[in-house]
């Protein structure tokens, strides 16, 4: 994992633009995937995190990207992800949750972490359950339809 650079931006616009975003409320306008994409980068300077590209460690290619959300979008800090299409069902997505869930918890020191997801995103729903995250159905939620899963 590593800073985002704008060279990723070419990937992600697409990403947001197209039909998988809609489990995040897409497919959203290049203004909108803009946004998103910074939003992630100025977490870093309000809070001390962020996004971080997951860029493969034998070809340097950029495959999605992993984070720490927060703000008036989200009412706890969440750990979420996002894959381009070919990196999908590789482990990738897992490997950086993981890593990036230890080091929100452990190194950063959150007290709690959520993941928000749509309830008709089994595979992002199937990720949670496998790093351990338990569904609460009593947390606040980003959108009305979200389900919450809970990384204790």
């Amino acid at each position: 994992m590593r800073p985002p650079r704008y060279d990723d931006w070419p990937e992600f616009r697409d990403l947001m633009q197209s039909e998988r975003s809609e489990f995040m409320g897409g497919p959203f306008s290049t203004i909108h995937a803009w946004g998103d994409f910074c939003h992630g980068i100025a977490l870093w300077e309000m809070f001390g995190f962020g996004s971080l590209s997951v860029e493969l460690a034998t070809t340097k290619q950029c495959v999605g990207r992993v984070e720490i959300n927060f703000g008036p979008r989200c009412p706890e800090p969440e750990l979420g992800w996002q894959l381009f299409e070919f990196a999908e069902g590789k482990g990738y997505a897992f490997e950086a949750a993981t890593e990036m869930r230890r080091w929100a918890l452990e190194v950063r020191e959150l007290d709690r972490l959520v993941s928000y997801i749509d309830p008709r995103n089994s595979r992002s729903a199937k990720l949670a359950k496998r790093l351990g995250a338990r569904l609460d159905d009593t947390a606040e939620k980003q959108d009305p339809g979200d389900l919450v899963y809970r990384h204790i």
